[in-house]
């Protein structure tokens, strides 16, 4: 026997009774009842003739109470528990002296009459305690690899629920909205879509490889082409990405195609999804439509294409308040096509040079990539105003032009960066983001506001300055509007897609688009992308051939789930919301993924292992 073990003595041939109630369970009504409990013990408080245990799982905590004058044997057992012990207490309801109404059952306590210990517990390498003093601050290293304990936490256990109540609430609303839910497979054949590919030897066919999926796109498009009309599915995705708070290298979605489908369409059934989901999930009301915004003018307003709504801070184009100013760096930046873009911070023209020196030095040249930050004062007071530029380079005239443009009043302070565009928009844009923050302007938690935004009319490419080429800004499997059909031959950067994304409160929460449909449009999206005809024919062949065959138009969405779950919790990170996460650098502590295989098995898969250099021993 383990020394935890001979701690409580336990035997086994035990036999613990049926559990009666849970542990978030009883209220008053039950005063009086003989229950049994069964759970963790959370904390033990002995006060000498009397133990206080609070029983924990996944419902809730009840107090127990060990009485020596109620049964000594229990009592004597009770002194010896400790953190994480699993029991089974039996006992009689009492209404409790010391009431806690924070808690659902803080007005009963359960006076126990018999235990038995199922199981201990040695010592936690951290607290799991569900009260939040005895919370500490841990690791996510030590989290990940003692992942059976962080997942006790209530905090975490609640993500989890959170996250099964969207689960159901998506599969009854795509039910009444006659979609079919259908699983497409796990294993595919590796196609180009943007992200590397996590690969799967063959062992049958030496020398070939699966995929996982990156999302099943091109197997909802068959599905649609086969008649299934309305296809949904919860569907695991893989990409082989560097990874952040809010990605993973497998992650959930919320697939959905739909034939016949419009732009319209899909954002009705979209917000009908959000609004189930909010009242399933928070008892959340959200008002329909969501407002909907072209790309290059959330761009333009708020240097990003998944703006947050939730403060103003708006940027503005001040190229014609400053042209003709004189000033070398920004009659350059006309000349070469860019622009002048401002923000104006409420409050802040007091803000001291130094910190403005670091905020130029270490967000704007060394986060952001721009070469300057041009700013300019208003203080509280009314007196005048101070710019970063000298008045003998930059007339006064033209610093009061941007005064107006702006509409700077007193006490505020106007931040301006000049570049190419639309590169000098994103850069502010991250500007925008870091002073909302900085200055308490983004809501934090989980109680809103929410909100949700439609971004329209992306680009249909976008062009790689270093590999000389276009990238399908979405996928190439994207629908380009019909009018912009011929730019595809003359002017393929100005072709608009019928591209959206849902975002909410500054994230994307999904994107979608109308998808293309017929084998001649298809072929030339390919050919725009470098894809020759052969490649097109290896890699998207039978997707090509089923366009022969009466492809119905079609579109549809993919949302994050992870992300819903994230900012319906309030979690900081994708590895809250998830039962068994991958650390940044793509590991699972735990059980210690990824790991190496035998020299058998990679014989049998006809692999030999190279290691990079310096690796090897």
């Amino acid at each position: 026997m383990s020394e935890s073990t001979n701690r409580l003595a336990l035997t086994a041939d035990q036999q613990h009774g049926h559990r009666t109630h849970t542990c978030g369970e009883l209220r008053p009504d039950h005063i009086d009842s003989d229950v049994t409990l069964k759970g963790w013990v959370d904390t033990q408080r002995n006060l000498g003739g009397l133990v206080f245990i609070d029983l924990r799982d996944r419902y809730g905590l009840t107090q127990v109470v060990f009485a020596e004058e109620v049964s000594a044997e229990s009592y004597a057992i009770a002194e010896k528990l400790r953190g994480e012990d699993v029991i089974s207490i039996t006992g009689k309801v009492r209404e409790r002296e010391n009431k806690n109404h924070e808690l659902p059952t803080g007005l009963i306590e359960v006076y126990v009459t018999d235990i038995e210990v199922l199981n201990t517990a040695e010592p936690l390498p951290f607290m799991v305690s569900s009260h939040e003093e005895r919370q500490q601050n841990t690791g996510d290293d030590l989290r990940l690899k003692y992942r059976y304990l962080d997942l006790r936490r209530p905090a975490l256990q609640q993500n989890m629920l959170l996250r099964h109540k969207l689960y159901q609430s998506t599969r009854r609303y795509m039910d009444t909205q006659n979609f079919v839910e259908v699983e497409t497979p796990v294993l595919m054949k590796s196609t180009p879509e943007g992200a590397r590919d996590y690969l799967v030897p063959s062992r049958v066919h030496p020398g070939q490889f699966y995929a996982l999926p990156q999302s099943p796109q091109t197997y909802k498009q068959i599905l649609m082409i086969a008649g299934l009309d309305r296809y949904f599915q919860i569907v695991k995705c893989f990409r082989d990405e560097d990874l952040r708070a809010d990605r993973q290298p497998e992650f959930t979605q919320i697939d959905v195609e739909m034939t016949f489908a419009t732009e319209e369409l899909v954002y009705e059934m979209c917000e009908g999804l959000i609004v189930a989901i909010w009242k399933d999930t928070r008892g959340i009301d959200i008002p329909t439509p969501f407002p909907r915004m072209p790309y290059d003018e959330a761009i333009r307003r708020f240097g990003s294409d998944k703006p947050d709504l939730r403060f103003g801070m708006e940027l503005m184009d001040v190229s014609q308040a400053l042209s003709g100013s004189g000033f070398r760096v920004f009659d350059s930046t006309f000349e070469n096509g860019g622009a002048v873009v401002a923000i104006r911070v409420e409050g802040q023209g007091e803000l001291g040079r130094g910190k403005l020196d670091k905020l130029t030095k270490e967000v704007v040249q060394k986060r952001i990539g721009a070469p300057g930050l041009f700013y300019l004062k208003l203080p509280a007071d009314g007196s005048d105003f101070t710019a970063s530029v000298k008045e003998e380079v930059l007339p006064r005239s033209f610093v009061q032009n941007v005064i107006d443009a702006t509409h700077a009043q007193s006490g505020d302070l106007v931040l301006m960066l000049a570049g190419p565009q639309p590169k000098v928009f994103e850069q502010l844009g991250t500007l925008r983001l870091h002073m909302a923050k900085d200055n308490g302007l983004i809501p934090q938690g989980n109680d809103g506001p929410w909100e949700f935004l439609w971004v329209t009319e992306f680009p249909l490419f976008e062009y790689d300055e270093e590999d000389g080429r276009f990238y399908a800004m979405h996928h190439p499997f994207t629908s380009p509007k019909p009018e912009d059909i011929p730019l595809l031959e003359n002017d393929p950067g100005a072709a608009r897609a019928r591209a959206y994304d849902l975002v909410l409160n500054g994230t994307e929460m999904g994107g979608g688009s109308i998808r293309i449909h017929q084998r001649d449009v298809q072929s030339q999206m390919f050919r725009h992308l470098g894809i020759e005809e052969e490649e097109a024919e290896e890699r998207f062949g039978f997707l090509l051939n089923a366009f022969r065959y009466g492809a119905p138009p079609h579109g549809g969405i993919a949302l994050g789930l992870d992300r819903l779950v994230m900012l319906l919790t309030g979690a900081s990170s994708l590895r809250d919301v998830i039962a068994f996460p991958k650390t940044q650098a793509a590991t699972e502590p735990m059980s210690n993924t990824p790991d190496v295989v035998d020299e058998e098995q990679l014989r049998d898969l006809h692999i030999r292992t190279v290691m990079p250099k310096g690796d090897a021993e």
